[in-house]
């Protein structure tokens, strides 16, 4: 039995713009914050439930009453039930920071009914929150927090807790290149890419927008000695992240498309045309590691990527990921093969990496 999953979520700075004075008595101070209501619609139609909990400094005093309080919350909470968005419950501290009232957020006074509750899960519920205050409570009552702010926004907290991303940090460190690799597979975003060869930069780019997944690369290796370092290095770190991203891999299409064959069940192959070059792409996510290429360039070099590096990328990139990689091209342009190369073969992980479920799509029990 699947248990309730919760979230504690702040007010002021987190669902309302929080004013100068830090008091919103008035309601030309009432302004939402950027993306909340779209944020809030996802995570209850993922099935949290909402409690907000807020400190508000001295409420029902001279300096705060009570009605100047009421207003403004009484037209937020109506503007969110308009859009389908309800608290269980709204949890208020009234008291001052020098009254030290376990009450008071980080203190857990407001939610001990939570704690003393078993049929809510602590792994899968949050606290969402703008200061350290909320960090703290987080980890008074056990769950993660999610902190609004410059590095996060409503639309990354929805993606984190309704899209059960599939994401990796891979950092690889040697004597001859520092790499770290990020991946999204559930999410686009503009390739950032620093590998010190910059035709090796594009194609990077190539493969996390073909290939639908965020992807961020930093190296910073020995290019005085060669180019062979960093593009090695950048294969096996890719195909690490990729792996860790994929987890068990449980729900993916393995195989991407679907081509029926009788001597081999479901296959998949990318056809890519680029001018009058042609690329071809197939892959398997199947956990061994297996690379077959059939081409030639007719120069050595694309700007400052040797061309003879083309395969041994992709060859590492099959090795770490632990995928069948089979890549084929024709051409006369070397740009437009080594384009297509990395092209198709986005395309055909973009098929692969896809989720079609949530089984595991092999009979072996395990990929």
């Amino acid at each position: 039995m699947n248990r309730r999953k919760v979230l504690f979520i702040d007010r002021d700075g987190t669902l309302i713009v929080e004013p100068p004075d830090e008091q919103i008595d008035g309601f030309e101070k009432l302004a939402l914050v950027d993306d909340v209501i779209p944020a809030l619609r996802r995570c209850a139609d993922a099935g949290y439930e909402l409690v907000m909990i807020t400190n508000q400094d001295g409420l029902g005093t001279e300096s705060f009453p009570r009605d100047a309080f009421e207003g403004p919350q009484n037209l937020l909470l109506q503007i969110l039930a308009s859009q389908g968005i309800r608290f269980r419950e709204i949890l208020i501290d009234d008291s001052f920071s020098h009254q030290q009232r376990d009450t008071r957020k980080p203190g857990v006074g407001l939610v001990r009914h939570y704690l003393a509750d078993d049929s809510w899960s602590r792994l899968d519920s949050a606290v969402i929150g703008d200061r350290d205050s909320d960090a703290a409570f987080a980890a008074n009552i056990g769950v993660r927090c999610f902190r609004l702010g410059a590095a996060m926004s409503w639309s990354d907290i929805a993606h984190a807790l309704c899209d059960a991303p599939r994401v990796a940090h891979v950092r690889r460190a040697t004597n001859e290149t520092t790499i770290d690799a990020n991946i999204d597979l559930d999410r686009t975003a503009v390739a950032e890419i620093s590998t010190g060869i910059g035709f090796f930069d594009h194609m990077l780019e190539q493969l996390g927008k073909h290939g639908g997944f965020s992807l961020g690369v930093m190296c910073r290796g020995d290019t005085h000695v060669d180019e062979h370092h960093v593009v090695e290095d950048c294969a096996l770190a890719i195909g690490e992240a990729l792996r860790r991203a994929l987890g068990d891999k449980r729900g993916i299409g393995r195989y991407g498309c679907d081509v029926e064959s009788e001597s081999v069940g479901r296959t998949f192959e990318i056809v890519l045309p680029m001018d009058e070059t042609l690329a071809r792409a197939a892959i398997d996510l199947s956990g061994r590691a297996y690379f077959v290429f059939d081409g030639s360039f007719p120069r050595d070099r694309v700007g400052e990527l040797p061309t003879e590096l083309v395969p041994h990328f992709f060859r590492s990139l099959s090795e770490s990921l632990g995928a069948n990689l089979h890549l084929a091209v024709r051409g006369e342009n070397a740009h437009h093969m080594v384009e297509a190369c990395f092209k198709s073969v986005a395309r055909a992980l973009r098929q692969a990496i896809r989720r079609e479920g949530t089984d595991l799509p092999t009979t072996k029990g395990v990929l």
